[in-house]
């Protein structure tokens, strides 16, 4: 149980960089204009899976394939609303402020979902749930740093997207067939985008650089590590470990993007961070309580 958990560990650790390279990766290519947002979002998702493709290959399996009964679909779509929504969102929004946007309302889609499905939180929880969600409220108080209206919509859509599929993954037996089938099912939505968008298209070396990092490294392993985290992450775990990524993504565009780190985000990134840890001790003080009662 013990090893299980620190694998847990390891693959959420590793899954939420992913997840903060993604914000900086997008934000990087879109803040210069090296790539157009539809462009970075068509190449991200084709390298995502072409790079499934070469790994499967490796192995001598086929990634074609796929069982009639599963909805990889669904998660194919929900995943193309999240990538396309995400890009276009991060053309007006600093690499953490749209990170804190995107995981803060994550973490509500899955809560609310899973209120639904009948899941209850105890009073910790909520306390924790409640902080956390007062340090996002304060970043998008009206002040001259709250950002625009419509990237901020954009960005909410990508995360009631993201929380949705990764409630999906939860049930995943095979986290890398699975993804790959996702990102397989989003090729022909990639496909419409290009052509309703072709007119507008603008590639640079560089930016298509930036869109492959994200779809092949981050994108494709980043998501099928995460799937492997699921297995062992409970709906209220997996919600809140996921605002730990903007203050990734703050730090990572202060390093990459010369990016400045204001007194809102900071105290913003506190209020998370701080529900996060009270979540987390609740759901452990659980766990010790009934693996005692056993």
């Amino acid at each position: 149980m013990v090893s299980s958990k620190i694998h847990t560990i390891g693959y959420t650790v590793i899954a939420l960089i992913a997840f903060a390279a993604n914000s900086i990766l997008c934000r990087l290519a879109l803040k210069d204009n090296t790539i157009d947002a539809s462009s970075f979002t068509a190449i991200r998702l084709l390298s995502a899976f072409i790079m499934f493709i070469i790994l499967f290959g490796l192995m001598s399996k086929s990634v074609i394939n796929v069982n009639k009964k599963t909805n990889h679909w669904k998660a194919g779509l929900v995943l193309f609303i999240n990538t396309v929504t995400f890009s276009f969102a991060y053309i007006s929004l600093d690499t953490g402020t749209g990170a804190l946007i995107l995981f803060g309302t994550v973490q509500i889609t899955i809560i609310i979902i899973s209120i639904f499905m009948g899941k209850k939180l105890n009073i910790s929880e909520w306390l924790g749930l409640i902080i956390s969600f007062s340090g996002l409220a304060y970043l998008v108080y009206p002040t001259l740093t709250t950002p625009n209206f419509s990237s901020f919509i954009l960005m909410v859509l990508a995360g009631i997207a993201w929380g949705i599929y990764t409630l999906m993954g939860r049930s995943s037996t095979n986290p890398m067939r699975d993804t790959a089938l996702n990102f397989k099912f989003t090729v022909p939505l990639v496909l419409c985008l290009i052509l309703i968008t072709f007119p507008m298209m603008n590639i640079s070396f560089y930016g298509a650089v930036l869109a492959i990092s994200s779809g092949a490294f981050a994108s494709a392993l980043g998501y099928t590590i995460w799937y492997k985290a699921l297995g062992g992450l409970s709906e209220t775990e997996a919600a809140v470990v996921q605002l730990s990524v903007p203050v990734i993504a703050a730090i990572g565009g202060v390093l990459f993007i010369s990016e400045s780190i204001n007194t809102r985000l900071i105290i913003s990134c506190i209020f998370v961070l701080g529900g996060i840890f009270i979540v987390l001790i609740s759901r452990w003080r659980l766990s010790l309580k009934f693996t005692s009662q056993l």
